[in-house]
């Protein structure tokens, strides 16, 4: 569905979306398999659109959090293969053989669970194994104590009926994170990952034929650790402290323009709680963009918008369907002007950090009425909207 309103929208890039795939394929090298990670809508980017990129530009698999994420690719023509890394009910086990997904299994009672119902529909289903070596989340216990109990039993559901083990993984707590410490960190996991490896491959007689471990901040810092297949998320969209250095380029830009301008004396409080006031006679524009549209309100009062003219200070408290910012000194830009909340010229990394968060965090939070645009060649080639009408 088409949005009929300019107010707030998100720019989705697909032509940044190729360059950094392709860059970060050329950085793991041809015999690495990639894993374009597309869940919660690629990030706030749109999944249908960016994962028909990934398919087309040859990426080797895709992953998602839930079932209902794999079959709107499944039902929007995507055919490469999808990993599920979330949960999936045994009840839809079904539906998992028949679209072709991939399931990750995180502990025996759920590959017991899964090979039950694959037995009684009498087909396969495809697995990777889900290893917790350190991230204490998802995965088979091996660590200390539960080596050999947990090599065992992934070694017993690799064996199960009708689970056609393709794949094993683990996921990395502080591969993008400073330090010796971290360093350390992150190559124990790594070592106690292979090492469950060998054990479960000793066991079985078997080989995995897609083991993989990457994240963003293995792809950036450990490259030894590539294995069969690597999974950036954040380096995929261009964000973060590794993208710049490795010549990658920002995906999403989010735009809004300015609905109302008006003009406040000296001592004028600006939005709920009075936390700014002017101290001078303060132009004031009023952008429809607020906490409900994704604009976290810990900014309040703390970040800058990007206009024509420069950077104008945001004032007040965000509000739920809008902001204000100060265009004093700024007279070209009016009523209708476009406002960049971030993007090429107003950095999603330092918004990030002003609110003590992440940029995945942000670029997620651009809720469902913003309207997305995919650009291709400079062109607009679609726009969605995710709202029902």
């Amino acid at each position: 569905m088409e949005s009929t309103l300019k107010r707030t929208w998100a720019e989705t890039d697909l032509d940044a979306l190729v360059h950094n795939y392709r860059t970060l394929r050329e950085r793991v090298g041809k015999d690495v398999k990639f894993l374009g990670v597309v869940k919660a809508d690629a990030y706030g980017h749109g999944a249908i659109e960016v994962s028909k990129v990934l398919e087309k530009e040859g990426a080797d698999y895709l992953a998602v959090s839930s079932i209902d994420e794999a079959m709107e690719l499944r039902l929007n023509d995507i055919k490469m293969p999808i990993l599920i890394l979330g949960h999936t009910p045994k009840e839809q086990v079904g539906r998992l053989i028949e679209y072709d997904i991939t399931q990750a299994v995180t502990c025996k009672s759920k590959a017991v669970e899964y090979s039950e119902e694959a037995v009684k529909l009498g087909k396969p289903l495809k697995i990777h194994i889900k290893v917790d070596t350190g991230m204490s989340r998802l995965g088979f216990l091996v660590e200390d104590d539960h080596f050999e109990t947990g090599v065992e039993g992934i070694a017993e559901a690799v064996n199960y009926p009708m689970l056609d083990a393709e794949g094993i993984f683990t996921h990395f707590a502080v591969s993008d994170e400073p330090g010796e410490e971290c360093k350390a960190y992150t190559e124990h996991q790594f070592k106690l990952f292979t090492d469950v490896i060998k054990g479960v491959e000793s066991k079985t007689g078997r080989r995995f034929k897609i083991r993989h471990c990457a994240n963003t901040g293995a792809v950036a810092n450990y490259l030894d650790m590539c294995l069969d297949m690597v999974r950036p998320g954040l380096l995929l969209y261009g964000y973060g402290e590794f993208a710049e250095k490795l010549g990658l380029k920002p995906v999403m830009t989010l735009k809004s323009v300015v609905s109302t301008v008006k003009i406040y004396p000296k001592g004028t409080k600006i939005s709920y709680g009075g936390i700014f006031e002017t101290s001078d006679t303060t132009r004031i524009g009023v952008i429809p963009y607020g906490y409900a549209d994704g604009f976290l309100r810990c900014l309040s009062n703390k970040c800058s918008l990007y206009t024509e003219e420069g950077f104008a200070p945001q004032r007040g408290k965000i509000c739920m369907d809008m902001c204000m910012i100060d265009l004093t000194g700024k007279p070209g830009v009016d009523v209708g002007s476009e406002i960049e909340i971030f993007g090429n010229h107003n950095s999603l990394n330092e918004l990030a950090a002003l609110a003590g968060t992440i940029p995945y965090e942000i670029t997620c939070a651009v809720s469902k009425r913003v309207p997305r645009t995919y650009i291709k060649d400079g062109k607009v080639i679609g726009k969605e909207l995710m709202l029902r009408m």
